[in-house]
């Protein structure tokens, strides 16, 4: 007796390559906003978590221009009680500022540390971060990239 002969279908799993992807320009404006609440969606944003071609392995996220980073605000006492550290590896190298002094010098950095922290720890982060442009005031220097304004 014989059998009838199966076909078979082959699918192809997509897998994006670097020159697939177009970046996009956005610009988020975090005053008044809650820290986590929007770092959260920024580092989606970076990573391209929100695209259909998303890939771990590609770094396949857009461009991110936050402004009013000196305005964004931390719930509780965290402005007071959270603190950074940093140390330089030699003893009494500990460096300890709060978020509220570090407003003051450099607001940027109050984001930039918390986008950092949540993003994967790998040969990617590095690059990803360059995505990101932070600015403590409501000017920004990435006129020319006409970013798309988002609320978060």
């Amino acid at each position: 007796m014989k059998t009838a002969k199966k076909t078979r279908v082959a699918f192809k799993t997509y897998s994006p390559k670097q020159i697939d992807i177009k970046p996009e320009w956005f610009l988020v404006d975090v005053k008044g906003q809650i820290l986590g609440r929007v770092v959260t969606k920024i580092a989606n944003l970076l990573r391209g978590k929100d695209k259909t071609i998303f890939s771990k392995h590609v770094a396949c996220g857009d461009f991110v221009v936050v402004i009013n980073a000196a305005e964004v605000k931390l719930t509780g006492k965290k402005d007071v009680q959270k603190e950074y550290h940093k140390h330089s590896r030699y003893p009494g190298g500990l460096k300890t500022t709060t978020p509220g002094k570090l407003r003051q010098e450099n607001p940027a950095m109050i984001i930039e540390h918390a986008v950092a922290g949540m993003l994967p720890d790998n040969k990617l982060k590095k690059g990803v971060m360059k995505r990101l442009k932070v600015y403590g005031g409501a000017e920004h220097e990435m006129t020319a990239h006409n970013p798309k304004a988002i609320t978060l």
